[in-house]
């Protein structure tokens, strides 16, 4: 059975390009335990059996991994060479063998897999030169176990013998006990089953039985329990002739992350219990052609031989670097590197070098002959004096270190008959402490410590006897120097560094003490010689791939309706329309609990995204009006709140009914959670019960059901679903159908599961209306799911019969700013537009016309490292491959020049780079360094493009504000189309996956129905700003565009396509014509518009409140007195309609804000400092402009509103016989009766002039405008009549109204006329300034027929005027008005 738990692996862990025979898969074999074979024909063992599968004498079988080594089949005993590893751990021998003789084949050890649950495990490597067999010998001996400090020493069980278990898989069927096997082919004869290689010799009884063994083992148990086990080196050794040992119960943990060429590495972290102890073998003499010497060794030496590159474990490995915190042998610079593994590790011909329990360390071999406590007598086709540990050595160690770590020494014998010797000194020990890691069959202790403690946390710093090995535990880095080698330089600097501390801090011999100082001062030393190493070559490129590279994220969606069988095309949208549309509206009706309420404020965000009009009624009042003449106001009602339906008072709710049924309009309810727990409680008056406060996950979708049409049935959102609030919906009625079903959350009610399939449970219900006549859609829960985002708005297109459906279709265009722009470091290289190249062509697929739109500054060009230098040459050399627009040539934001020429000149030095180097010019289409001078609108930049780049297209995120998003929109200004820009999440400085705000996590929650997924929901046409560095580095930006896409297809029906900027503007005004005008706002109300606003522009000029009419009710003389106060400055006069300057109305709007600025200079006509300075404007025609409250309020919404009213007849005559002065020939051609009389089939300047005299009187209708954008704090309504009679007392009030300090008493300056009739400016004692000629003229009385006409015209509006004034308090009853309804009744 292949073994494999996916959440054991590391996620960094690359593919290894070399041939690491050593590291190659395994497989498991079944096998009994053998016992002490003396016949030559064995009854239970191999057998050999042709083919790839092979079984043992009871039937188990060996499954084979990937990756096999190929070995030849052995028939017998008889080879002369053999190399013995012995593992404490194991209870089964394996025999393998090397054919070819060759010295990088790998042989390996297999070992029996304790535990129910089993995970990938490294298991032993060793390597040999020579045609020999390597065999792992059963030790079973409890005297070995005694030694291992890392496993528990397991009670014997003798009954159990003939039966005992090994830890075998859950599904299998079998008590034969398993074990590791490598995947090598081979063949095991009879012969070699029936007398193993080698027999430890056995010990005796009594040391078998040892008690204070057993006790110190238990000891050591306590220490470790729970504990991940860290790996410290020795000083120990101990010989042992023979050993037999119990498998152990608990295994030591093993770490491993390698990452690139470096190698392999797993991780697995056994702490299993071995619930049937092997009973003791018996030990086989040993035959005389091998002589193993068990040892507790420093130094876990594997010997092995690895063609691939060199790969570490139990550390972080960077690329081919072959570094290990393990054992490892010394450097021979041979080109090959073997694996150097922790892991009872045998290991030779390795170029890498080790942090902890190495040989690489070791600046000599020979010079550490003595200490280096390994024996090894070999007879090979050499004639050498010593082991050459840096050629094939092979060596099978198997000595425990001070962690539980295996090392022996072995005699082998081969045909050639050299000797190579290398013989350790003597081992002497002191015994008085009590010892840990030792064995009961040599009283030679491996190490002295009061406690376990104290020698698990030694770490091998302390040294014992000159006569002991010598552990060193650095951490340091090695590299090889062939295969495995990511650089000559790299491996040269490792090495040496490794060399450097152990001469520093350890001196030469290694047997002096450890001097702190030295250690100290060699470490700081590589420190620093570290850092300028990477500086240069990070700077230089030669290191660039190997930071951050292997944090590339790739593109996870996938689903079946886009990669399976299923297609888009296998299920279309259904069409929601039919002729019940005709008689609603397209609005919606929200009740909402208050007007606070959280899922209410996400109703109305949701509508406003979508731009669907709704209106907002707190539940439990009346009802407003649900009907104009025959037609519905609203297509679909929602309450927040289904109880508060339910529960409505019966006179609303069977109005409400009756609605719904004479005009279809559907109710889409939420169950609203709350504190009390319901279970199957029953829906009033519907056959529907409810389950509430549950834990829901994996939604899935009802590909049946007729609501779907934005939304695409046939996935499966897994995971766990947002909120503990759920409810879910049982139904006993033909009339329910689900649209959406999850799971209970087995993870929160796992006394729940039982192991048995859970029935789906409905979390949102259609009701057809076959019970009562009126459609519904019912969620269990709010819109925190973003699946009931898209569900809410298939359930208004739905419900209100295809009024309220969306269009289909999506437009997406990706900007790429800042080409050429950015430091070395974060810049595009070739590999990096190759793959921008790729990705669009994959992106193109899914979206027709897909092509990047790339912006560019020429004066950066070639401003990088080489590599990125090569990366801009490439990328225009495949020019014709993107869309092209122009930035700034320096990328300088255009509103810090107020000179035109100078602008247009800094264009012209980019429009000349783009035609050198053939970059398209005729885009139409350019954006702003950091949307500088779009809006804030500065003029100069949207002539220059004019010019320059004849630009008829741009795009913004800041218009009107950034935030919130759903409230971006577009306009157009001296006819340059500006849309509406959208952000994706990625900035400039967002180039790393693992340094993204919130983790990969948080990109992918946008991706996968967040708030990227839902922008390109809610708009057609998306734009989407994104950098040059988002492309390179880990390549952020096509990882969330490909990604975001492909979850589109999965989960919608949209049809996503892309074209041009100029087409995409085109369209974007065609959906919404009522964004043509642009509204300006107030650039100091918004911190990020102030940084992007001209400097010689300041908010201090902007009037603080308006005269806004209407016109002749007295707003010229109102003018007049306000200017004499010496706190208050009018606008500069303007030469075509003078003192008024009539910007929120008519074109004046369209020249921008800095046309209407300039009428307000900071020198204007005052000495007063700004902050005491009253700036205001009047324009008469403002009171009753339609845009102009908006426009208005947009630019001065903290600005006071000023009006004056008068007899709304009065006015209308006062207006005819103002245009009759003038020479009107309208007004002149016709009377005022038949004026006001004039008929729709009038000619059209009549028909203009009647609403000139009349429209303005609808005082009530205007003023509730003004009061839709201003609150009635700041609208001060003035009597007219009052300000002819009494001013002072009115510019008194007024001054109170405004706070304007310090007060100016009118009293002295005002003096009543005779002549004129009103009030005039006193200049002298005897003489007033009043007001020109046509002000205060004397009209002719009005006709009577004419009077009576008008009093009931505005009777209505007269009427709706008292109401308006007695709610806004505080203003009293004009007594014009009061005489207009008396004679009107």
């Amino acid at each position: 059975m292949t073994i494999s738990n996916p959440l054991n692996r590391r996620r960094n862990i690359n593919s290894n390009n070399g041939n690491n025979n050593v590291a190659g898969d395994t497989e498991l074999l079944l096998l009994t335990t053998p016992k002490p074979i003396s016949s030559p024909a064995p009854t239970r063992g191999f057998q050999p059996e042709s083919g790839d599968t092979r079984r043992s004498a009871t039937g188990g079988r060996i499954k084979r991994l990937q990756r096999p080594t190929t070995l030849a089949n052995t028939s017998g005993l008889n080879q002369q060479s053999t190399s013995i590893t012995t593992e404490m751990n194991t209870n089964v021998a394996t025999v393998k063998e090397n054919p070819r003789g060759n010295p990088n084949t790998a042989a390996r050890m297999s070992k029996i897999l304790p535990g129910k649950s089993l995970k990938y495990e490294r298991l032993i490597n060793q390597t040999t030169r020579t045609r020999t067999p390597t065999k792992a010998v059963d030790i079973t001996s409890e005297a070995a176990l005694t030694a291992n400090g890392n496993e528990w020493l397991a009670q014997r069980q003798p009954e159990q013998k003939q039966q005992q278990q090994q830890w075998r898989l859950e599904d299998q069927p079998t008590a034969e006990p398993w074990y590791e096997h490598s995947s090598t082919a081979q063949s095991i004869t009879p012969a070699s089953t029936a007398a193993p290689a080698t027999r430890l010799a056995a010990v005796s009884p009594a040391s078998r039985e040892t008690t204070a063994a057993a006790a110190m083992m238990k000891n050591w148990q306590t220490h470790l329990e729970g504990a991940e086990m860290h790996l410290s080196p020795a000083a120990t050794v101990i010989a042992t002739a023979s050993a037999m040992a119990t498998p152990h119960a608990k295994v030591g943990s093993r770490r491993g992350n390698a990452s690139g060429n470096g190698g392999n590495s797993w991780s697995g972290n056994y702490q299993q219990q071995h619930p049937y102890p092997t009973p003791l073998a018996t030990a086989a003499a040993a035959p005389a052609a091998t002589t193993t010497t068990l040892q507790l060794c420093t130094q876990s030496r594997r010997d092995s031989s690895n063609n691939g590159n060199g790969g570490g474990d139990f550390a972080n490995m960077t690329t081919g670097n072959g570094n290990s915190y393990g054992s490892s042998t010394s450097n021979n610079g041979n080109g090959r590197s073997g694996n150097n593994l922790k892991y009872f590790g045998n290991s030779d011909t390795s170029n890498g070098s080790s942090a902890s329990d190495t040989d690489a360390l070791l600046p000599d071999a020979d010079a550490i002959a003595p200490a280096y406590q390994h024996s090894t007598t070999t007879t090979a086709n050499t004639n050498t004096s010593r082991p050459n540990n840096g050629s094939s050595n092979s060596n099978a160690n198997l000595a425990r270190n001070s962690k539980g770590f295996y090392h022996t020494s072995t005699t082998t014998t081969s045909s050639a008959g050299a000797s190579n010797n290398y013989e350790p000194a003597a081992i002497t020990q002191p015994n008085s402490s009590p010892s840990y890691y030792t064995s009961p069959a040599s009283p030679a202790s491996a190490r002295s410590a009061s406690s376990p403690a104290a020698l698990y946390t030694s770490n091998g710093a302390s040294l014992l006897a000159s006569s002991y090995s010598v552990s060193v535990s650095v951490s340091g880095s090695g590299s090889g120097a062939g295969y495995g080698s990511s650089s000559g330089a790299v491996a040269l600097v490792c090495n040496c560094c490794s060399h450097l501390i152990a001469r520093c801090c350890f001196g030469m011999p290694l047997l002096k003490a450890i001097n702190v100082r030295r250690c100290v001062l060699a470490l700081f030393a590589i420190t620093v010689v570290t850092i300028f190493y990477y500086t240069h070559y990070v700077d230089t490129g030669v290191f660039v791939g190997l930071i951050q590279r292997d944090t590339r994220p790739s593109p996870l969606i996938n689903c079946r309706m886009v990669s399976g069988k299923h297609t888009r095309e296998s299920s279309r949208a259904p069409d929601h329309r039919s002729e019940a549309r005709l008689r609603i509206d397209p609005k919606v009706l929200v009740f909402v609990e208050t007007t606070y309420s959280g899922l209410g404020r996400d109703i109305a965000e949701l509508l406003v995204y979508n731009r669907i009009k709704y209106k907002i009624e707190v539940a439990g009042k009346s009802l407003p009006v649900l009907t104009n003449l025959d037609k519905g106001r609203y297509g679909v009602i929602v309450f927040e709140n289904l109880d508060k339906y339910l529960n409505m008072d019966k006179w609303n709710r069977e109005l409400l009914d009756k609605y719904c049924r004479e005009y279809s309009v559907g109710i889409v309810g939420f169950v609203s959670p709350s504190e009390e727990t319901l279970v199957a409680a029953q829906l009033r008056g519907f056959p529907l019960f409810v389950h509430t406060n549950l834990r829901l996950r994996d939604a899935s979708l009802n590909p049946a059901s007729p609501v779907l049409r934005l939304t695409r049935a046939g996935e499966t959102a897994w995971g766990a679903l947002p909120g503990d609030d759920w409810a879910v919906f049982q139904h006993n009625h033909s009339t329910y159908e689900p649209i959406e079903w999850a799971q209970r959350n087995t993870q929160d009610y796992p006394s729940d599961s039982g192991g048995q399939v859970q029935l789906p449970l409905t979390a949102v219900l259609q009701d057809h209306g076959q019970f009562d006549g009126i459609q519904r859609v019912l969620f269990g829960s709010s819109l925190h799911f973003w699946l009931h985002r898209l569900l809410f708005l298939d359930a208004l297109s739905f419900l209100s019969h295809g009024q309220l459906s969306l269009s289909l279709d999506r437009m997406i265009l990706v900007d790429i700013d800042d080409i050429f722009v950015g430091e070395k470091g974060t810049r595009l290289r070739p590999d990096d537009v190759q793959a921008l190249i790729a990705t669009q062509r994959i992106i193109t697929a899914m979206v027709p016309g897909f092509r990047f739109n790339l912006g560019f500054s020429g004066k950066y060009y070639h401003h990088g490292t080489r590599e990125e230098n090569l990366g801009d040459d490439y990328l225009l050399r495949n020019v014709q491959e993107f869309n092209w627009f122009s930035h700034m040539w320096k990328h300088q934001q255009p509103h810090l020049y107020e000179n035109l020429t100078l602008l247009m000149t800094e264009m012209q030095l980019n429009y000349a780079f783009a035609k050198e180097h053939n970059i398209p010019t005729d885009s139409g289409y350019s954006i702003s360094p950091h949307h500088s001078g779009v809006y804030p609108a500065h003029e100069i930049l949207y002539v220059a493009w004019k010019k320059v780049w004849n630009v008829k297209v741009t795009s913004t995120e800041e218009y009107p504000h950034l935030r919130p998003a759903r409230l971006r929109r577009g306009f157009i200004h001296r006819n340059i189309m500006v849309l509406p820009r959208q952000t994706c999440g990625l900035f400039t400085h967002t180039m790393y996956i693992d340094r993204y705000p919130g983790g990969r996590d948080k990109l992918d929650e946008s991706i996968q129905g967040g708030e990227l997924f839902q922008t390109i929901v809610y708009n057609p046409i998306n734009i989407f700003m994104t950098h040059m560095s988002n492309y390179g580095s880990d390549r952020l930006a096509l990882y969330t565009f490909q990604s975001v896409i492909k979850f589109l297809q999965c989960w919608t029906n949209l049809k996503l396509g892309s074209a041009p900027p100029i087409q995409l503007a085109e369209m974007y005004f065609r959906l919404h014509p009522e964004e043509v005008d642009p509204v300006w706002g107030n650039p100091c109300d918004d911190p990020r518009h102030k940084k992007i606003w001209s400097k010689t522009k300041s908010c201090d000029s902007l009037p603080k409140f308006l005269v806004i009419g209407p016109q002749k009710t007295g707003t010229t003389a109102l003018y007049t007195f306000l200017s004499m106060h010496s706190s208050i400055t009018s606008n500069i006069p303007s030469p075509d309609t003078f003192e008024e300057i009539q910007f929120f109305n008519g074109n004046n709007y369209y020249r921008g804000l800095d046309w209407y600025m300039d009428f307000f200079p900071a020198e204007a006509n005052t000495t007063a400092s700004p902050t005491t300075r009253y700036m205001f404007e009047k324009s008469a025609t403002y009171f009753d402009g339609e845009a102009v409250p908006k426009r208005a309020h947009a630019l001065l919404p903290h600005a006071k509103i000023v009006s004056i009213l008068i007899s709304p007849a009065k006015r209308a005559y006062s207006w005819y016989q103002h245009q009759r002065a003038h020479g009107e020939a309208i007004a002149n051609n016709y009377s005022f009766y038949q004026v006001i009389t004039a008929g729709d089939s009038a000619p059209k300047a009549l028909k203009d002039l009647r609403n000139r005299c009349l429209n303005p009187g609808k005082y009530a209708q205007h003023l509730e405008h003004w009061l839709a954008y201003y609150p009635a704090q700041q609208l001060h309504i003035i009597d007219g009549e009052q300000l002819r009679l009494n001013p002072v007392d009115v510019m008194n009030d007024l001054q109170r109204f405004l706070k304007i300090q310090p007060t100016f008493d009118y009293s002295y300056h005002l003096r009543f006329d005779a002549k004129k009739g009103f009030f005039c400016q006193v200049v002298s004692e005897k003489r007033n300034k009043c007001l020109g000629k046509s002000k205060g003229r004397q009209y002719p009385t009005m006709d009577e027929r004419s009077a009576k006409l008008l009093q009931r015209y505005y009777l209505s509006h007269n009427t709706a005027l008292v109401k308006l004034l007695k709610k806004l308090g505080s203003r009293p009853i004009p007594q014009w008005l009061k005489d207009d309804l008396s004679t009107g009744t």
